[in-house]
């Protein structure tokens, strides 16, 4: 069994926060994926399904942000599993907006639901950082998570929830690589190639049949002088 865990704060106040874009990925895959309906367990919102051949339990924690470890480490514990069944999506400030990584381990750079975590399961859990970009400057760091995603951002927005959704089984199934694949199909797709027309080969110029000249000598002397 696998635990998928969005970080985000609860209420309708917070949800189209930049802050919650994990909430908006697990929304996503519960709805595409055929999830059973949510319930309140673990102090979360949680969702029950398959991605592939893997049980997945999505969690949404109702702790607020600054404490989502309680719920992830709840859940861990009732179901038995280790850390490294646990994923995490979450916002990332240093990814710009629409980018996507998947990372195994690590420090949990600032981030207040990521060392929540970090204190109640280890840092030995998986995560895929949704960026979001950052402001610019330290001080405009909370607003601007805690701000909502605005109209502009909707497609982009709209193409990373799909793509995150698309690859949930394999990102289920271990498989980071696939995971990539199915996001960039979404964020970035190939370009349709195009045949160049072919050239059209130039034809030889077509040799000038030779002029006879049937004049007598006597009407090209006078032709010569007019």
């Amino acid at each position: 069994m696998k635990l998928f865990v969005g970080l985000g704060n609860p209420g309708s106040k917070y949800a189209r926060n930049r802050h919650n874009i994990g909430f908006m990925a697990v929304e996503r895959i519960a709805e595409d994926h055929g999830f059973g309906p949510w319930k309140s367990k673990f102090q979360a919102e949680i969702a029950e399904g398959r991605l592939g051949d893997e049980k997945v339990l999505l969690i949404k924690p109702q702790t607020f942000m600054n404490r989502s470890g309680q719920s992830v480490g709840e859940a861990m514990r009732f179901y038995k599993l280790d850390s490294t069944d646990v994923t995490i999506f979450h916002d990332e400030l240093d990814l710009a907006p629409g980018k996507v990584r998947v990372k195994a381990g690590g420090g949990h750079a600032g981030h207040n639901g990521l060392r929540s975590i970090h204190d109640h399961i280890s840092p030995a859990y998986d995560r895929v950082r949704l960026g979001i970009g950052h402001p610019g400057r330290k001080e405009m760091v909370s607003p601007y998570v805690l701000g909502d995603f605005s109209k502009a951002d909707a497609d982009w927005l709209d193409d990373v929830l799909r793509g995150v959704s698309d690859g949930a089984a394999y990102l289920a199934n271990g498989d980071g690589g696939k995971f990539m694949n199915a996001v960039a199909l979404r964020t970035a797709p190939p370009r349709s190639s195009k045949t160049p027309a072919p050239k059209t080969q130039a034809k030889p110029d077509t040799p000038l049949e030779p002029v006879v000249d049937d004049r007598s000598a006597m009407q090209k002397l006078l032709d010569k002088f007019k």
